[in-house]
């Protein structure tokens, strides 16, 4: 069972690097926990949380400190992501961004569940853990979310600035028996431990900024990427295969039920039936991929309305314009001078 947890071996990588500035060999410790570090090569492997976490207690014991993560975190690069480090870059702000990391987070790991939440004035991406099965125990431990943590720190700044910080950060842990100062330090604010659950506390207008290099045209090419990546890795996940599907059949008009359900080896009723057990519905997934491709190219300005509507999948602009209008609460050229 631990080995179904995992996390992009690009993560690995960071460590190396790390590994490097403080003159230790990456290589001899692989070797110490049987780890296959060839594999990292394939930017598309992964590796287990339990390796990660040997290696990272493994170099906080042999420098004899612990903010090992820091180090780790400041080697980031977007390509550790795969392409959703991509398409985080080139969103339109740093809440764009980091919504983005929530919806594709099982692209880096499978091991908790981002969620993302505006309130007062504040917002807010937070951690739900999984346990191992029939435990208490995450799957994730402390150093392993705090390198999480840190590195989603050190990404914003990458994005937004380096002056950049949160107003708070939360842990779901135990506060560790050493000082951890040099968290408050890195992250410029207030840390406090045994929170309900792992946050990290923004102001909203900070995290709403336009970002200087933001494209959405290809934030939205490395998002079909993604969703083809999920679609390969996690083939019991029936949701993401129809949305996979949808993405591909909606610019040709033939995004219908029976087509998306013949293309992926089922009858339309078993179909209907795994979507259920699953608690979705080929109409609630069409509509979101709907709205979520057309959010983007409404950022698109050369692309006019009529051609948005036949790229989401409608015969009639007025129809588009009717959908849209459910989803925003504003009409497509509304919505668009809001954007400009």
């Amino acid at each position: 069972m631990e080995e179904s947890y995992t996390l992009l071996s690009g993560w690995m990588i960071s460590i190396k690097r790390a590994m490097e500035l403080f003159e230790l060999d990456f290589d001899l410790a692989c070797q110490k926990f049987n780890i296959n570090s060839s594999a990292f090569n394939n930017p598309e492997s992964r590796t287990t949380v339990k390796n990660i976490t040997k290696i990272l207690n493994y170099i906080n014991e042999k420098l004899d400190r612990h903010d090992f993560s820091i180090a780790v975190a400041n080697q980031f690069h977007p390509n550790i992501f795969h392409a959703l480090g991509y398409a985080m870059v080139s969103s339109e702000s740093l809440q764009a961004a980091l919504q983005c990391l929530a919806n594709y987070k099982k692209v880096v790991s499978n091991t908790c569940k981002l969620t993302t939440l505006e309130k007062n004035n504040q917002f807010l991406i937070s951690m739900d853990l999984f346990c191992y099965k029939n435990t208490t125990t995450p799957v994730l431990s402390y150093v392993g979310v705090e390198l999480f943590i840190c590195t989603i720190i050190k990404f914003s700044r990458e994005l937004a600035g380096e002056n950049i910080a949160p107003l708070k950060v939360l842990f779901s842990f135990p506060e560790p028996s050493y000082n951890t100062d040099y968290l408050s330090d890195y992250f410029k604010c207030d840390i406090e431990f045994n929170a309900e659950r792992t946050t990290i506390v923004f102001d909203l207008e900070t995290t709403q900024k336009k970002i200087i290099v933001s494209n959405p045209l290809i934030t939205q090419m490395h998002e079909k990427i993604l969703e083809d990546f999920l679609s390969r890795t996690d083939r019991d996940n029936l949701k993401q295969l129809v949305k996979s599907k949808i993405f591909d059949l909606l610019p040709t008009g033939k995004a219908s039920q029976q087509v998306v359900a013949e293309t992926l080896g089922f009858s339309l009723r078993n179909m209907q039936r795994k979507l259920h057990e699953q608690g979705s519905s080929y109409k609630s997934i069409l509509e979101s991929t709907r709205r979520e491709l057309a959010l983007g190219y409404m950022q698109q300005f050369h692309l006019t309305y009529t051609e948005i509507s036949y790229l989401v999948g409608f015969s009639h602009t007025a129809n588009f314009n009717r959908a849209f209008k459910q989803w925003t609460g504003k009409t497509p050229s509304a919505y668009r001078n809001s954007l400009k």
